[in-house]
Formats: structure tokens, sequence, C-alpha cells
């Protein structure tokens, strides 16, 4: 893991506070618009092909703990969710799609995804921190990558193959750091 330096800049909105749990993205969910919101909402997304991996088993983990856990699998479905929900903690998959379902070049849809929704939560009224889950990439690709997630604000990169320890224990500095050791709900008014 690349750790990488954040400037510093206020996060989310610590005003909403709720129970725990998986929140399925707005495409999967029944009220358009009604996201329920968690102590923590965490942005997941990750393009692992694979059944039961760290990212189905991050959500089961952190729901008793108040996190709700929104699971996005293209950059369009993570720019509708930052539309609707307040986002504390981002983890983005460089290997994101823009679109899973138009029909437009693999290639292309693969390499913009996940930098696209870098630049969203860059971009966003209260950035929320972010860890990065790097591409098998090569020396020289992987340098420019970095040095772009630096750019746009993360707080960390992650190596592929992804270590569920890994991404907890870089949560938990993400928590005191820009959180003061506390759920966002229990910053409220303080300044």
């Amino acid at each position: 893991m690349v750790m990488l330096r954040h400037p510093g800049r206020p996060f989310g909105d610590p005003a909403h506070s709720g129970g725990g749990g998986y929140v399925p993205a707005p495409s999967e969910q029944g009220i358009p618009g009604q996201t329920p919101g968690g102590r923590l909402n965490l942005l997941l997304s990750s393009t692992d092909w694979r059944e039961e991996t760290w990212a189905d088993h991050l959500p089961r983990l952190l729901s008793p703990m108040g996190v709700h856990a929104v699971r996005v699998r293209s950059g369009r479905e993570a720019g509708e969710v930052l539309k609707t929900t307040r986002i504390d903690i981002a983890v983005v998959d460089l290997s994101l799609p823009l679109d899973h379902t138009a029909h437009i070049d693999e290639t292309t849809a693969r390499l913009e995804g996940g930098m696209r929704l870098l630049e969203l939560l860059f971009r966003s009224v209260a950035p929320p921190p972010t860890l990065v889950v790097k591409r098998r990439r090569t020396t020289r690709e992987e340098a420019r990558e970095i040095a772009h997630a630096l750019r746009a604000g993360a707080f960390a990169v992650i190596d592929r193959p992804v270590r569920m320890e890994l991404v907890l224990q870089t949560m938990q500095r993400v928590l005191k750091k820009y959180y003061r050791d506390q759920w966002p709900d229990c910053c409220k008014g303080e300044g």
C-alpha cells in the first residue's frame, strides 16, 4: 500500500444519523432518491469478478457498527449515488467501468469509470476521504495513476489483491485523521 497525503479539507455533512447495513445503489432500490443513511456512509466500488470478495464481506463486517455500505458497479451508478447520499468515506476501484450497460468500447469504459468517479468525488462540495484500489498496470502507468490519485485528493492507494485487514486499518486511520476517532454524526456542531 502507498499512503498519500490528502490536502486538508473538511469532509462530509455529519448531520445525518441512522442504523447500519448494506445500502443498494439507487438502481437497486425501490424508492428513487430515498437512500437511508448511517452513522457512516461508505461508497464501495469494486470490479472483482470472484464471488465472496473483500467487497462482499466488508459491508457485513461494518454493518453492526452503523456503517451503511453503498455498493456501485459503474461510474455512472456512483454519480447517481452521490446526488442522493452523503458519503463519509469512498473506496474507488480504478478498474470500475464507466457504464456496465452501455454499448461502448469495453477498454474505454474500464479506463474511464474509476478515474471519473475519483474526479467527481474531488469536485464535490464536501469531498470524502478516498481509498483508491489500483489496477494491475505497468510500472509507468501505475506511477501515473498514483500521481493522478494524489492530485485528486486520495488518502491512500491500496494494491491488488486487496487485503481486508489493510482496508479496515486504513479506514481506522481515516476516522482518526478526519473525524477525530469518532463517527461523523458524533462531530456535529463542532468546529
